[in-house]
């Protein structure tokens, strides 16, 4: 685990200081990169190891997706397998040394929240149409447009505040444990810390997967006979 703030400006671009969250967020990104094309370069129908981990966990993923909107499931899979993919390592990434979670960053949370926020709209656009989506602010009455905004925004606050919350908890006591008793490799708490981060990951693609699910189905709440029909 590295013992460097999140926040230590490690070069700047023209104006724009990087800091050691998005450091680690490129690292990611290029690994995860040429993880991705080192299992897709030689597809065979006799798969190796690594073809059949990554469809077992594609599969996973689908059918996860598939349960919640089983209509479309097809048209949120790229994103949100990318998102609980990305999401599980960087969580993760606090046991391997020298390395910090991105997450444990309120930034790189809040800018995860931002981007599922974004996604709801999307996603809920292609499905109903902008002026579609856009109406169920109104229903069902206009009045409660501003509350329709505040709830949307708080979600989404809260989601980045979670996320960012438990895994800086988590490295936190983690880092307390093995500064203590380093020579006793806790394995245990590793384990622990490993389970915790995925179970974090996972919770968060699946309120996002959610909040996307119901921003595709506002067309069939505001007209559910025509819906039906």
């Amino acid at each position: 685990m590295g013992d460097g703030s999140l926040h230590q400006v490690m070069f700047a671009v023209g104006p724009a200081a990087v800091t050691r969250t998005v450091v680690l967020t490129w690292i990611l990104m290029a690994f995860l990169t040429g993880l991705s094309l080192l299992a897709t370069r030689r597809l065979a129908r006799d798969p190796g190891l690594l073809q059949t981990l990554v469809e077992g966990i594609v599969l996973a993923i689908e059918d996860s997706i598939r349960a919640v909107i089983p209509d479309q499931s097809e048209l949120v899979l790229p994103f949100v397998g990318t998102l609980w993919v990305f999401l599980a390592t960087a969580n993760v990434m606090g046991v391997v040394p020298g390395l910090q979670c991105p997450t444990a960053d309120l930034s790189a949370t809040a800018a995860l929240a931002a981007l599922v926020f974004l996604s709801v709209y999307w996603f809920g656009a292609r499905a109903s149409g902008i002026r579609g989506y856009l109406r169920h602010y109104l229903a069902p009455s206009p009045m409660l447009l501003p509350f329709h905004l505040l709830g949307e925004l708080t979600r989404t606050l809260a989601l980045a505040v979670r996320l960012f919350g438990n895994i800086t908890s988590m490295e936190t006591a983690a880092l307390m444990v093995f500064s203590v008793a380093a020579l006793l490799v806790p394995i245990p708490i590793l384990m622990l810390h490993i389970v915790e981060a995925l179970v974090q990951a996972y919770i968060f693609g699946v309120l996002a997967m959610v909040y996307i699910a119901g921003g595709m189905l506002t067309q069939r709440k505001l007209n559910p006979a025509g819906s039906a029909s």
